[in-house]
This record gives structure tokens, sequence and C-alpha cells, in this order.
């Protein structure tokens, strides 16, 4: 197996829960209206830092997809899954998107460029 090279995501992101690798940037959510076996999931244009599983047919509650599982680059855990193609016509706007299911993420705000407005004293100050 090579090098993992993993991308940095800026702004607000969702990242893996068991080992914080970015996945996903707010701005590429579609839907948090999604439901999966385990529970919520969110749909999203793109997603990064995953490997993709073999194709397999699933019945899902919207109809028949062919999907494939996502897993995290790092740590390999499931993450959610791509859907390939969708069977029924109104379901085509899902192609090509992914789902990440929501127990699997967690949202994080990018604080690299936090400013502290709270007022503090100066060291000439005295409590």
């Amino acid at each position: 197996m090579g090098m993992i090279f993993v991308v940095e995501l800026e702004g607000r992101t969702y990242r893996c829960k068991f080992c914080k690798t970015h996945l996903a940037l707010a701005d590429d959510l579609v839907s948090k209206a999604f439901h999966c076996r385990r529970g919520k999931a969110y749909l999203f244009n793109n997603v990064v830092n995953i490997t993709v599983g073999s194709h397999m047919e699933r019945l899902m509650l919207s109809g028949m997809h062919t999907v494939a599982d996502i897993f995290c680059c790092c740590c390999g855990q499931i993450v959610g899954w791509k859907y390939e193609a969708a069977h029924e016509k109104s379901q085509k706007y899902k192609e090509g998107k992914f789902v990440l299911e929501r127990g699997r993420i967690i949202d994080a705000v990018d604080s690299e460029f936090y400013i502290d407005t709270r007022p503090s004293l100066s060291d000439a100050e005295d409590p």
C-alpha cells in the first residue's frame, strides 16, 4: 500500500468521527433529510479523503439504486455511500453524490483564524 495524502479543507467541515480526518465542506451539503439503517444521514455533492468500495444493487426507501460504500482513507471506517446510479427517474439527482451517515461524522468549524472578541485585561490592569 502506498502513501496516503490527506486533503485539508478550509472553512466549516464535516470530519470522520473516528480519526477526525476532513471529509466534506458544509458548502457541499445538499440535504440533511436522508435516513439510513443507523439513523440520519446527509447528502453531499463532493467528499474527500475516502476510498470507494465495489458497486452493488441496494433497495433503499426511495427505490433501487446502484451504490458503493465509502470508507475514511485514514482509519478505514465506513462513513456512508456513493450513489452510482438511480433506477427511478425521480431519483436521478442523487447520481454521483455522496451520503455521510450522521453517526459516523462530526461537524467541526475550522478555528485556525478564530478571533477572540471577549474583553480581556491587559498586563497593566489589575483585576
